[in-house]
């Protein structure tokens, strides 16, 4: 299954040669927030808005190490979690998206 972290461009340039992803809500919430295909549009609408560019990133959760649960969130609407880190290997794609 895939699932989409955003990211904005210099936030992951500064860990792209790194061995894993580490978002900064994992240190301030615990886990790094991710969406369901489906649920991209409505989130980028609603934390990036204004927001020249952005990254998508593409995991494959079939190759990521750390814990994933899906839970409740905004609207009590299902998103995965990832609890720790993600290894480099589980992101298949990086798509630049200007809004």
């Amino acid at each position: 299954m895939k699932i989409y972290h955003i990211v904005l461009p210099e936030v992951w340039e500064s860990f792209k040669d790194k061995e894993f992803y580490k978002a900064e809500s994992l240190d301030t919430e615990g886990f790094i927030h991710c969406s369901f295909a489906e649920q991209l549009e409505d989130v980028l609408k609603r934390y990036y808005k204004g927001v020249k560019e952005v990254l998508i990133l593409e995991i494959e959760t079939d190759k990521l190490n750390s814990k994933l649960i899906n839970e409740p969130s905004t609207n009590d609407e299902i998103y995965p979690h990832i609890y720790g880190e993600v290894n480099m290997d589980s992101i298949v794609k990086v798509v630049s998206r200007e809004q």
